[in-house]
Parts: structure tokens; sequence; C-alpha cells
């Protein structure tokens, strides 16, 4: 699912390469609407949802003192409320099967922040933290239905939200891989492992978790 189903089309068409069925849904994660409209859509053509992935994003640069209202409101929609509307309409049939993984997409940027002006999130850092304490209190409840939450907390890769500014940031990326144990940003496909294994049956009894995926970032 994605706000624009057209960067979803060539994934369907891999994944039906593999002899796999897919379906591509358009859906805006922050309105209830939609989220529900695309859930009933999946439902209607596979039946159930074994497994969810919270994986949509947007971040914005500014302190408190001058990140307007609707900038803030625009992050926690997407960041927070998604997960929370997805999961509304989710965890429903998958109590119901007494089965679901839940894998959401957190950040380094839960548990750390940055005094370089230009690099301040704190709406981003609030979400964020956000994030994991939905995990962590989802994964409490919803554990005796046979359903798993987690988290995977990324370090810095290249993708359309970090392309055009970090990547950019020559000075920051010095001081990141500096900083960094890897002395690099993650790599193309280096989150893959740590998804799959917390949507697989190898983690059963793996719940509660943020697991950061940074190079060491979060370690220094």
């Amino acid at each position: 699912m994605a706000r624009r189903k057209e960067k979803l089309a060539g994934v369907a068409k891999e994944i039906e390469a593999t002899g796999r069925k897919a379906l591509a849904v358009q859906c805006d994660v922050a309105n209830e609407e939609s989220v529900k409209n695309a859930i009933q859509e999946v439902l209607n053509k596979f039946g159930k949802i074994d497994i969810l992935l919270n994986n949509a994003g947007v971040a914005y640069t500014g302190s408190v003192e001058d990140m307007s209202v609707e900038d803030w409101d625009k992050a926690m929609d997407t960041n927070v409320k998604g997960i929370f509307l997805m999961c509304k309409y989710v965890v429903p049939q998958m109590k119901e099967r007494k089965y679901g993984k839940i894998v959401n997409v957190a950040s380094v940027n839960a548990i750390v922040g940055d005094k370089t002006p230009s690099l301040v999130r704190h709406v981003y850092n609030a979400s964020k933290g956000a994030v994991r304490g939905l995990t962590v209190g989802m994964a409490a409840s919803l554990m005796q239905y046979g359903i798993t939450v987690n988290a995977v907390g990324p370090g810095l890769f290249e993708s359309e939200m970090t392309a055009d500014t970090l990547f950019k940031e020559e000075k920051f990326m010095q001081m990141y891989n500096m900083l960094c144990p890897a002395s690099r940003p993650g790599k193309r496909g280096e989150l893959n492992g740590t998804i799959l294994y917390l949507s697989s049956d190898a983690s059963s009894y793996v719940t509660a978790q943020t697991v950061f995926v940074d190079g060491g970032f979060t370690a220094v």
C-alpha cells in the first residue's frame, strides 16, 4: 500500500514474477476511510492478513519553537496515527485467527537527537519515540492472541526521504561516518534480514522489541 499506486506497480510485478500473488492498493494511512477501504480490499482478495509492516513515514526539519503546527500534525498523523489506524483495522482479524506479525518502522531518532540546527527534527524524534511506545503497549496486550509486535530502528539509509537532504550535507556525512562504528551509512538490502526475521515464525517468542539496524550508531 502507498499513497501513489504507480510506485507499487513495479513491486507487484516483481512479486508476481516469482509465482506469488500481489495486489497494489492505494492508501493514505492518515485517513481512516482510506485505511478501512484498503484493508477490506486486501481481505477481499486474500481472506486474511498475516503480516503488517508499518513503513509509512515523513520527516520535517525544525525545532519546536519554529515548526508550524501544520507540519507537526502532518508528521504525527503519518508516523503515529497511520500505525494506529492500520492496526485498528488489521488486528481484529489477527485476534480471531490467533496469529499475526506486526513490524513497525521506528528510527534511531527515537532515542538520539541532533544539535546541528539544519538537522534538528523534533517532531520526527517525538513521532518515532511514540512508535516505540505504541509497539511495547500493543505487544504486551496482543501476545496472548498469538500476535507479536516489534519495531525496527534504521540508522542512516539512502531513501527518497534522505537522498536530497542528509546525504547532500557533506559535513553531516563526514560526522556520521566518523561517529558510526561501521564508518558508513547502511546499504540497500541491509534492513531486509531484520524485517524478515521479525515477520517470520523464527521470532515467535520475540515481542515488544526495537531492533536498531544502525551499524552500531546508537552504541556510541
